[in-house]
């Protein structure tokens, strides 16, 4: 790896997680247990986008383990690790298989993401009662996703 990379994936994981604590710190409640903004996901979009699905995947590891012992638990964890790794592998697919912008493949992302979450939620508990939840949370993903996506192309220009 290069020096510039090196530099770049530890820039962006302390970004991501400063991103995660602060949103941590704002009560940000729309009526559905655990829906946040994921500012986070700005660094992860940001990598993916400058290099590859393993730089992503790093910075996307590295976020989730230290938000997850600082500010939650196991369970918090394995949520963000079953949402970020199919938001990760949809958004790769999308960025090598298709003509999607920054824009769309953020939209993927985040839909994706609460797709992932609301899959191991019913695995876990073995409940399918979190299913009601799915169309407010793909509406949430897709305007989240598409925040993300503009503050990404944002940093994107300027870096």
């Amino acid at each position: 790896m290069s020096q510039k990379k090196i530099s770049y994936i530890g820039l962006f994981s302390a970004v991501a997680i400063i991103f995660g604590y602060v949103e941590s710190l704002i009560p940000f409640f729309a009526g559905i247990p655990g829906m946040k903004l994921g500012l986070a996901n700005l660094a992860v979009l940001f990598i993916l986008d400058a290099y590859s699905w393993k730089e992503a995947a790093l910075v996307s590891a590295i976020r989730i383990f230290v938000i997850g012992f600082l500010f939650g638990n196991m369970f918090s964890i394995l949520y963000s690790l079953a949402g970020a790794a199919l938001s990760l592998a949809v958004m790769t697919f999308l960025k090598k298989k298709s003509d999607f912008s920054i824009l769309g493949i953020s939209v993927a992302g985040g839909v994706s993401h609460n797709i992932g979450q609301l899959s191991i939620a019913v695995f876990v508990t073995s409940s399918s009662a979190f299913l009601y939840y799915t169309p407010v949370l793909l509406i949430s993903g897709v305007i989240t996703g598409l925040l993300i996506g503009i503050l990404t192309r944002e940093v994107r220009k300027r870096i």
